[in-house]
């Protein structure tokens, strides 16, 4: 009896559809990291979004938790409580953090964005806000995001609050000052509309030539990758700036990528979102350099876009109900065909 029971048991493993592999494991078999920015209110009131996460993806960035107004909300007292959070879940489930966003235009909570500051309290305050938030995750957060959308349409210097309080050095201090805080984290240059040919991409690429030249700490570039099928970069203009930004020492990342449609979503529309992943995640995986490739968001229920684009949406992997995409399943082939050990 213990024969035949054993025998019964084998083929009833034997029998049992395989377990398919999440995208976070055929990314790691590729070389690459695959993220999503993360909702923490959602991450902590709906378990099937953070299984999702937690199966699906080894590398998160914080939506909102980690931003000045959310982090730093009056100028004597910080607020880690989602932050903690995040990072937290994170080392539970063996994924890699990315701080986002130490210096940025938007998102700056009152006391800051309407008080009355010398150029040198300036300097202080953006100063003790990276050194403290970068030192208390130093060691647990891999990588920075240090400044995000520093450069304008025209590709010249944005002007922003920090720009005008503090002159146009306030981000190789801000990159420095982050190095100092924890000398292992990657720190990136963060922008939208780098990807293609033009103006923009032009000037962000002369921006970090200019910091690298000055022997700034930076180590990488994000391009945030916010498209539709209308607008989305040519192939061949995405490859030369991977390429060009890989010649300079950098190493890159689609960072927060979506591709937005008009809703509710056609079929024709969703497998040319789902080609556009495809071919996004194949230049990346052709071009060395490129370590990561993030989506801004896990499943449409929780995406930004709808609110800022009234009538467009359904930009992820996932919809609304958690249910893979056409996206979903090009971009999982991309990875299971991808080559051990080419990168």
């Amino acid at each position: 009896m213990r024969l035949r029971a054993l025998v019964m048991a084998v083929a009833l493993v034997i029998s049992m559809p395989a377990v398919a592999a999440g995208l976070r494991d055929l990314a790691q078999a590729a070389g690459i990291r695959f993220g999503a920015a993360v909702d923490v209110e959602a991450l902590n009131t709906d378990a099937a979004y953070a299984q999702l996460l937690a199966r699906e993806f080894n590398l998160v960035t914080p939506e909102n938790a980690m931003k000045f107004s959310v982090v730093h909300p009056e100028r004597e007292r910080y607020d880690f409580t989602q932050a903690d959070a995040l990072v937290a879940f994170a080392e539970a489930h063996a994924m890699q953090v990315n701080g986002h966003v130490l210096v940025w235009h938007q998102q700056l909570p009152d006391w800051l964005a309407q008080g009355q500051f010398s150029q040198d309290e300036l300097k202080a305050i953006l100063r003790e806000h990276i050194q403290t938030l970068v030192t208390r995750y130093r060691g647990r957060v891999a990588s920075w995001d240090v400044a995000a959308e520093a450069v304008a349409e025209d590709g010249q210097p944005r002007d922003t609050f920090w720009s005008r309080g503090i002159g146009p050095d306030y981000l190789a201090l801000a990159f420095q000052w982050a190095h100092e805080a924890d000398p292992q984290a990657h720190l990136r240059y963060n922008d939208y509309g780098g990807e293609g040919a033009g103006a923009k991409a032009d000037g962000i690429y002369r921006l970090v030539a200019e910091l690298r030249g000055q022997g700034v700490p930076i180590h990488g570039v994000g391009m945030q990758m916010h498209v539709s099928p209308d607008d989305a970069p040519r192939t061949q203009d995405l490859r030369v700036n991977l390429q060009r930004l890989a010649a300079l020492g950098l190493a890159t990342h689609i960072s927060e990528m979506d591709v937005m449609l008009p809703v509710p979503a056609s079929r024709t529309n969703l497998n040319k979102q789902a080609v556009l992943y495809r071919d996004t995640l194949k230049l990346c995986l052709a071009q060395p350099q490129c370590r990561s490739f993030s989506t801004w968001g896990t499943t449409d229920r929780y995406s930004w876009i709808p609110e800022f684009f009234p009538g467009k949406g359904a930009a992820l992997l996932f919809g609304e109900d958690g249910r893979a995409k056409p996206a979903y399943e090009s971009v999982r082939k991309v990875l299971r065909d991808a080559k051990t050990g080419t990168r």
